[in-house]
């Protein structure tokens, strides 16, 4: 497992490895290990978001860490700046790899974060969510929010950057205008990939593998078309592949 020492400054040092983060978006622990034991490490790193953590607990996490997986638990904390910064210091305990809070709970939470996984002996990643890929500008409308998309994004990832943190996640459309205001060393994590003709599944703001790539993403997170193939390992290296090969 890659180790971030508590006092690394510079982010890109730490954007390295496989690209891949698979998401393991399943209900229990025994149907996520199934998966798991079919990919390698070395290939792709792997998510754990709310619905397999309430199931699973703690326990899977160590497991997948103990396997050699790179681990980002997703689990987007959002709560008052204390609470925030214990969950972010007993994740950080496990051993994970990235882990993430909203942006909209604000400056002095996300710094709460930081200074909490600041104290793990190996400091994971920490980002931020800035909108969430399942939403769109009329969505974002209905829960008062004025102005573009686009804008929003950058907004919380500036506040996401004032705060200290590493990163956020984002489309791969909005990747370009954050890696032109943000630099190179911001670490932008992009959900909604689809590797061509894929189904786009419930989510609205979507690439494909190398498109995300080429638009500024540092890693991409892909669940279904690995997770769901009849042959799930075939699937991660024909992306890897696709994605590491010289143009």
């Amino acid at each position: 497992m890659l180790n971030n020492k508590a006092d690394s400054k510079t982010n890109i040092d730490k954007i390295s490895g496989s690209k891949i983060i698979v998401a393991l978006d399943y209900a229990d622990a025994t149907s996520a290990m199934s998966l798991v034991n079919q990919l390698d490490p070395t290939l792709c790193k792997l998510k754990v978001g709310k619905e397999l953590f309430t199931a699973a607990g703690p326990q899977l996490v160590e497991q997948l860490v103990a396997k050699n997986f790179q681990v980002f638990l997703d689990l987007k904390f959002h709560d008052i700046p204390n609470t925030v910064a214990k969950a972010c210091k007993a994740a950080s305990d496990l051993g994970v790899w990235m882990l993430n809070v909203h942006a909209s709970g604000g400056l002095e939470m996300m710094q709460a974060a930081k200074q909490a996984v600041e104290k793990s002996p190996n400091r994971p990643f920490l980002i931020a969510v800035t909108v969430l890929t399942s939403m769109n500008k009329a969505q974002l409308s209905l829960i008062g929010i004025k102005g573009t998309l686009e804008n929003h994004v950058v907004r919380l990832a500036k506040l996401t950057k004032q705060a200290g943190l590493d990163g956020v996640v984002c489309s791969a459309g909005e990747a370009p205008k954050l890696r032109k205001e943000l630099g190179s060393d911001f670490c932008l994590v992009t959900p909604g990939i689809r590797p061509e003709n894929a189904s786009l599944d419930d989510q609205k703001r979507v690439a494909s593998p190398k498109a995300a790539l080429s638009m500024g993403a540092s890693y991409l997170v892909i669940g279904r078309p690995i997770t769901q193939a009849t042959q799930p390992l075939a699937a991660l290296t024909q992306i890897y592949k696709e994605i590491t090969q010289p143009q």
